[in-house]
């Protein structure tokens, strides 16, 4: 295993067990809103500080890039981090919500870590070496048509500028496959299509600590990722599409039908 990713999944499971300790007493926590229905607590803000100093001595020259601290310098390595993907979830005590690591390197998602301390699960993957979850393996699902796949997504919580698009989306999504869930972290909902608990997901306007880790975790077990003109620059868009490869012609293309020009990168 890269040493690199080692160090990420030492800094998750720090943060996760941070995390776990905090939720037995949900009501103490002080909550802050950021913006509407967006919301951080000290949890938030302590564990992501637990995951940059773990870091941090094992690479003090490389940057950072976390939810609730931004960045802090630009080098040729950069960590992408998100402390607490699923803080709604967290404050309501809905156990849906991990930790993400990412390590970007001239570009590049190199290293991927998404831990959900809940169950115990480590989604790891380090470019060129496959994807796993635990000491397992995993691929994507091998699911062929689209009519018998299982989708993921989020929905708009704090700007609902493309709410009606995603409507329509929904709509031909419940009409041409099994279902929709939507479970609130985005990041383990790339995790499990990575894993083949779901065939693919999509969502609109995410952030780069939401979608870093999971894109190349998807990517190193066989998935397809995308923005919705089927290019690669989900990162700086924050639009993703992602399947496995047998469904994703089919999946993008029902996506695309209900575009507006703002989403056609």
């Amino acid at each position: 295993m890269q040493p690199m990713l080692n160090t990420a999944i030492k800094a998750a499971r720090k943060a996760g067990s941070f995390i776990v300790r905090a939720s037995e007493d949900i009501n103490s926590l002080t909550i802050n809103t950021k913006r509407v229905n967006d919301f951080v607590t000290e949890v938030d803000v302590s564990a992501e500080k637990i995951i940059i100093e773990t870091l941090r001595d094992a690479y003090p020259n490389h940057s950072f890039l976390g939810e609730e601290s931004g960045l802090s310098h630009d080098s040729d390595n950069l960590w992408i981090i998100d402390p607490l993907d699923g803080t709604t979830n967290f404050l309501h005590g809905f156990p849906q919500y991990c930790v993400s690591i990412a390590l970007q390197q001239k570009g590049a998602i190199t290293q991927a870590v998404i831990f959900d301390p809940n169950r115990n699960d480590l989604f790891s993957a380090s470019k060129g070496q496959g994807a796993f979850l635990n000491d397992r393996r995993i691929r994507v699902s091998k699911k062929r048509k689209l009519k018998d796949s299982l989708i993921g997504t989020g929905l708009p919580f704090r700007d609902f500028k493309h709410l009606k698009t995603y409507l329509k989306m929904m709509e031909e999504v419940v009409l041409n496959t099994q279902g929709i869930r939507r479970p609130g972290s985005a990041a383990l909902d790339l995790a499990y299509v990575a894993t083949g608990w779901l065939d693919g997901f999509w969502e609109i306007g995410l952030s780069k600590w939401d979608i870093a880790a999971g894109s190349l975790i998807i990517q190193e077990a066989g998935g397809i990722v995308s923005d919705f003109s089927t290019k690669d620059n989900w990162l700086e868009t924050g639009n993703i599409v992602c399947a496995n490869p047998f469904i994703y012609e089919n999946f993008i293309k029902l996506l695309q039908t209900h575009l507006t020009d703002d989403l056609k990168n």
